[in-house]
Order: structure tokens, then sequence, then C-alpha cells
């Protein structure tokens, strides 16, 4: 069978969030007279919530929405936020295109790796599909992006993680056999979503996720690493592998040898 590689994009692909989602979703608010801005620590609570637009939409206090000057039914709210977040997006695009977001060390090496190896790659992501696209154009090239099997993303789905519901869908789509599929990702969310979708997880952390609990993944790292460039720490191994100063294709290898989650849920 084919072996297939999963990524998140945000935290996973490029560093993201700090530089890129916080930083377009506060000139949103500027842009349009929002009472609110959120602090570096105040995103990272908003980060438990999956999904740009759900972020946006735990705003709506009955206090913000009176200070906002919002219509009081709920649909009129939910429509608004839509138009916030079609903005953010533009904004996100914006700071990708000018080369604002780094990308994570090991990511492009992994996956020209991986291609050349025949493995199939994807992206599952919570975010709009537009921002996933840009982001992995941006990390990995365009020309390693084009041989992308699939992005999933944005609300293709009812539910974000942490349900299973994206890595479900990506495994539908690319029938994919669980027994040869890795996920990486970079949050509990993500990992409780590919956990419950019978998938095991690579996590490599960042500044944001590093003291959640990661207990069910194979490998977690601080990054993929690069030779000659940053180097791969070593936080949770349980693989076989005896992992370098950057994570190869034969790690990958030796975690999808471990044993897979039992899941409840059908596959």
């Amino acid at each position: 069978m084919v072996k297939t590689l999963i990524f998140d994009c945000d935290g996973v692909l490029a560093d993201t969030e700090r530089y890129g989602h916080l930083v377009a979703f506060n000139q949103t608010f500027r842009e349009f007279g929002l009472p609110v801005a959120w602090s570096e620590e105040e995103y990272g609570r908003r980060l438990k919530i999956g999904g740009g637009k759900e972020r946006m939409a735990s705003l709506l206090t009955p206090e913000f929405v009176a200070a906002a000057g919002l219509p009081a039914e709920r649909a009129a709210q939910l429509a608004a936020v839509a138009k916030w977040h079609k903005r953010k997006t533009a904004i996100y695009k914006g700071l990708v295109a000018e080369g604002r977001l780094p990308g994570r060390p090991g990511i492009r090496r992994i996956v020209a790796a991986a291609l050349e190896a025949g493995w199939r790659l994807a992206v599952a992501s919570t975010s709009a599909q537009e921002a996933v696209e840009a982001i992995l154009d941006y990390a990995v090239g365009k020309d390693l992006a084009a041989r992308f099997a699939g992005v999933f993303a944005g609300d293709i789905v009812p539910r974000k993680k942490p349900a299973p519901d994206i890595y479900l869908h990506a495994l539908q789509q690319l029938q994919a056999d669980p027994e040869f599929v890795l996920v990486v990702e970079d949050s509990r969310n993500g990992l409780e979503a590919a956990v419950a979708a019978g998938l095991r997880c690579l996590i490599t952390i960042n500044g944001y996720t590093k003291d959640e609990d990661f207990t069910e993944a194979v490998l977690v790292v601080s990054s993929l690493g690069d030779p000659g460039g940053e180097s791969a720490r070593v936080i949770a191994n349980r693989t076989s592998a005896r992992i370098g100063d950057w994570v190869t294709l034969a790690d990958l290898d030796a975690c999808l040898a471990e044993p897979r989650p039992s899941v409840a849920v059908s596959e």
C-alpha cells in the first residue's frame, strides 16, 4: 500500500499563528472598529477553539455585541463574523505573499524526500482553504505543492478539530489505508483529532503548544530539523528510531511501525 503523510497547516508548515493569524485578526478588528485586540497570551487561549470563524464568534457575548453595535439577531451576528473572517483571510494571504511567516525547519526537506520515495502527501486543516493553499505554496514551493494529493481545509466537515472529521474525510477522499498513514500535528487538538480517526501522529511543537499533553503521539520533537540549520530536539520518542539532528524518512517509517490507536468510531 502507498504510504501517506498528512500535515496540519498552522504551526506545522510554518510559524503562522503568532506572525500571521494573530496579526491578521487584530488588523481586522481595527479596520472594523471592533472593541477588541488579542494579546499573544489571550490568542493562545483562543487557539483551543478550532477554526478562525469560530474564534471570532467566541467574541459574541452580550457585552461585546452591545459595545460593537451589532444586531441582536444571531444570524446577523454570524453574517458579520463571516465578513470579518473574509477580510482577515485576505490580510493573512498578504502577509504570506510578503514572506512574513517563517517556514518550519525540515518541512521542505521531508516533503521532497517523501515525494521522491513515492509517498502520497496531503494537508488537513481547520483554517480557510485559500489560506492553507497559500501557506503550502510558500512553505514547500509551488512545484512541490502541486504534487500534493489533496488539501482538505475550511468548512468541508461539520465539526473541526479535536473532532476527527477532517481526517476521516481525508482518508475517504484519498482512499487511504489508515495502517499506512502518518499525521504531523503541533497541538493537543490536532493530536486528539488524529487519534480519534485511528491515525498515528508525530508532533512538532511550537511556542503556543510546547506545554500541552502529547501522551498519545508516537514521536514529539521541537521541529523536523535541517542539516546545517536548526537541530531537532527529541521530547518524547515511542518508536524504535534513534533520532539524530534531523528527522528522516526512515524515522517516519519507524513511526508507522508503531501500533495504531484503537478507536470506537468507524473509519
